[in-house]
């Protein structure tokens, strides 16, 4: 199902995992919706913004160089995803480029709009920041077994490859 509103997209979502409804119709009226076609960038490499993204349907990756013949897709992100999470919250650049493959549907979150809630919803603002936290350390778990299985098959190859 492709969600029509922003309570919907929002309510489907991890950052809704801890809110409440009436949370999550407060955070909802802050979101925006987007519609991306084949191949429009979402995210361009070497930039810095604060938005939040939540991949709603279809694909978008994660590629170096977009756009040029040295582009190298990474990988896929799909529906449930974030995009942006770590520039959410730093605003450091981004490494690379997101992409939409095939038609695709985001929701956005400027980190602005969501510090406007600190003083007059500051659990809405803690959980949302607590699902970040969780898609961040099951990213970092992910790319450690993916470090330890590289090191087996070295080892196991004796450095040959």
């Amino acid at each position: 199902m492709n969600p029509t509103t922003p309570f919907d997209a929002l309510r489907g979502s991890r950052l809704a995992t801890e809110l409440s409804e009436e949370q999550c119709r407060t955070l909802a009226a802050l979101i925006t919706l987007r519609d991306l076609a084949d191949g429009e960038v979402l995210v361009r490499e070497g930039t810095a913004h604060t938005q939040l993204y939540v991949v709603l349907a279809g694909s978008l990756a994660v590629a170096r160089g977009a756009g040029t013949p040295e582009e190298v897709s990474l990988f896929l992100l799909g529906p449930g995803d974030m995009v942006g999470e770590l520039s959410f919250l730093d605003d450091n650049v981004h490494y690379a480029s997101t992409v939409s493959r095939g038609a695709s549907r985001v929701f956005g979150l400027e980190r602005r709009q969501l510090e406007s809630l600190l003083d007059s919803a500051p659990h809405i603002v803690y959980r949302v920041m607590r699902a970040i936290v969780r898609r961040v350390h099951q990213n970092q778990h992910r790319l450690s077994a993916q470090l330890g299985e590289m090191t087996n098959y070295v080892y196991k190859q004796h450095g040959r490859y």
